[in-house]
């Protein structure tokens, strides 16, 4: 399949909420029923060994099932594992798992790096988001827990934060003490989504939205505090040097519109919007200090994982096929 043709397959991110939910409603169905990886992609068989340790590889979730491919083939044959996640992510050795239990339940499952359940627990809602920090300590999670889709009014999240060195559980940030503008702040309707972790396991970036705003925060997870930074800034993912962070911007501040993916300079908090036109509703992945990764679905459904300079040049390039989650296994420089 030709970049140009899968671009030309996917969905637009103006379809309202109720279609969003068909399709991923229909999506899970659709993956569920299939035993094996769709044989157009090129695959190994189930089962064969599959690790998380650092190399030159990159992560994905490929029909439900966690997956790896060559860092410099990524559109090559794949190696698929046993492990069942609706969504997954890794860093120096560990890997996060969301995984489904039925129809409606899920656990989130803390693997090592041989794929050995290190630690589980039920999470609550539809699974949407995970990150592992860059050391492999620390392991974020976003659920829906009330609507399905960033777009409408009426969704609800819960977003939890797992220390794995200390056991240390917070399951939900609407726990944090917020400020806004240097003031304590509280809603009735707030919501966090989208976690990303800095290079110390203590500081954080999420998402908040209350109000019908939505702020990038930043959270200090030992004080159990968090403030907001700058708003229409969702899904934040920071880079490997710590100094910019790639997100999906509403259009015109309307997540009806679908929404930009871009980047955030931390230092000046200037924008760049990437040359990824098409609407990325997902928590982009650093694959190296200047390009990101994200998934983008099919008119059936079927994810594709693209990527796309970090600097707004160059054009997007369809990295993996039928795959989404995806997660850089390069150890970061």
């Amino acid at each position: 399949m030709s970049a140009l043709t899968a671009r030309g397959r996917i969905v637009v991110a103006s379809v309202s909420a109720v279609v969003l939910a068909a399709v991923a409603v229909g999506y899970i169905r659709f993956a569920a029923g299939r035993g094996s990886a769709d044989p157009t992609v090129p695959t190994s068989a189930h089962g064969e060994p599959l690790d998380l340790r650092p190399g030159p590889r990159l992560l994905t979730v490929t029909d439900r099932h966690l997956a790896t491919v060559p860092a410099d083939d990524p559109t090559g044959e794949r190696t698929i594992s046993d492990v069942e996640c609706v969504r997954a992510y890794a860093a120096a050795g560990t890997g996060v798992c969301l995984r489904p239990e039925s129809q409606w339940a899920y656990r989130l499952v803390v693997l090592d790096e041989r794929l050995r359940e290190t630690r589980s627990f039920a999470i609550p809602g539809l699974p949407n988001r995970a990150r592992v920090s860059a050391s492999g300590r620390m392991v974020g999670w976003t659920t829906f827990v009330g609507g399905d889709s960033y777009n409408s009014g009426g969704f609800s999240t819960r977003t939890g934060i797992l220390d794995t060195r200390t056991g240390t559980l917070v399951s939900s940030l609407e726990e944090f003490a917020v400020t806004r503008d240097g003031r304590s702040f509280r809603s009735v309707d707030a919501n966090f989504w989208g976690v990303t972790f800095t290079r110390d396991d203590n500081a954080f970036y999420a998402t908040m939205s209350a109000g019908g705003r939505r702020y990038l925060i930043q959270g200090d997870f030992a004080a159990r505090t968090a403030r907001t930074l700058k708003e229409n800034v969702e899904c934040p993912s920071l880079s490997p040097d710590g100094t910019r962070i790639a997100y999906k911007s509403a259009v015109d501040g309307d997540p009806t519109k679908g929404w930009r993916l871009s980047v955030l300079d931390l230092a000046t908090m200037a924008t760049t919007p990437l040359a990824e036109t098409n609407s990325v509703d997902d928590q982009a992945a650093w694959l190296d200090d200047s390009t990101v990764a994200y998934t983008l679905r099919q008119a059936d459904g079927r994810p594709d994982v693209w990527s796309v300079p970090a600097d707004g040049a160059g054009t997007p390039r369809l990295l993996v096929p039928e795959a989404e989650s995806p997660a850089t296994l390069v150890p970061a420089g």
